[in-house]
């Protein structure tokens, strides 16, 4: 007993000093919004070492990627499906810096305002959602730290908030963004017909379509319009050459409208469907894109709290994937 007892005293020392890492963690919560009069909930990504840098002095801040989710999702689905551990993974690799990951609920309003007004959630998403997210969190201020992503329905609207708005964001990447080629015309015939896009299409531009908030919308439209302020965005999109919906012929005619107007940006058209596995496939290549621009370089630390000269594990609100998943709002 007394031989065992000796080990355990020489071993603890050397327990005590490991370096305890901090652990990422996802805070969910919601915005009660004057603009479309109901809450709307969201999720945040918030890195390993953002609970432990609220020490410092001054307290340390990170650029802001906000993430779009596609039709049927809604603000967990990144995180529920993979993109936590691939994140955590990624960082842990050494392959992308540290960087706040926003998923608003988006519903079925593909992110715009409806042609009827009754639903304004690209009003709601400017004028509510990013003040209050970066007066929330500490988010570095300035275009530079500001980026926007999504996949499907949630690609576009990243792609339409950039290129409406290119004075906010200093980069925007999409998946499969839901990239339509055919004509107004086209899409009420396919409406009439009993198809299934025709219809959701008609809840937010109406029924017939209204030609003229479609066009007010097109990431096409809004390319040209805006192409010498393109000119400063850094952009990426990618397409499953099999794509279920066929978005990637819109993906090919934006490669070709931005090649020919000389707006610099990154395309790859890859083998795949429109599924999470896909997605997820090419994950990891949209956050490397967003680490790099927003020029941030991984450093390892060692984040941990000292009790005289004894580190000790400081509190995480979260654990990963095989562990329970507390979240402020309750049990995920």
């Amino acid at each position: 007993m007394d031989r065992y007892l000796r080990i355990l005293l020489l071993l603890a020392p050397l327990t005590l000093s490991h370096p305890v890492y901090a652990q990422s963690r996802i805070d969910c919560n919601a915005l009660n919004s004057r603009i479309l009069k109901h809450p709307v909930h969201y999720c945040v990504y918030l890195p390993a070492s953002y609970d432990a840098a609220v020490t410092k002095h001054p307290a340390q801040t990170y650029p802001v990627l906000y993430f779009l989710h596609g039709l049927g999702d809604n603000e967990r689905t990144l995180f529920n499906s993979g993109g936590w551990t691939l994140l955590d993974d990624l960082r842990q690799q050494h392959k992308v810096g540290e960087f706040l990951i926003v998923a608003p609920e988006g519903g079925r309003t593909f992110y715009i305002n409806s042609a009827d007004g009754s639903t304004r959630y690209s009003d709601f998403f400017l004028q509510e959602f990013i003040p209050l997210i970066e007066t929330k969190y500490r988010i570095s201020k300035g275009r530079d730290n500001r980026a926007i992503s999504g996949i499907s329905m949630g690609g576009y609207g990243a792609l339409r908030f950039a290129f409406s708005h290119p004075e906010m964001f200093s980069a925007v990447s999409s998946q499969s963004a839901a990239l339509i080629t055919e004509t107004p015309q086209e899409l009420d015939t396919a409406a009439r017909s009993g198809a299934p896009l025709g219809k959701l299409l008609s809840t937010v531009f109406g029924s017939p379509i209204d030609v003229a908030h479609w066009k007010e919308n097109s990431a096409f439209v809004l390319a040209a319009r805006n192409q010498a302020a393109l000119r400063k965005i850094n952009i990426y999109f990618n397409c499953g050459q099999d794509d279920n919906y066929g978005f990637e012929k819109g993906a090919a005619a934006l490669h070709e409208q931005l090649q020919k107007a000389a707006v610099k940006h990154e395309y790859h058209l890859y083998p795949g469907d429109h599924s999470l596995s896909y997605f997820l496939a090419h994950f990891t290549e949209v956050m490397e894109f967003h680490s790099r621009v927003f020029g941030l370089k991984y450093t390892l630390r060692a984040e941990f709290q000292r009790s005289g000269s004894e580190p000790r594990l400081g509190c995480a609100f979260v654990t990963k994937a095989g562990r329970p998943l507390h979240w402020r709002g309750g049990m995920l």
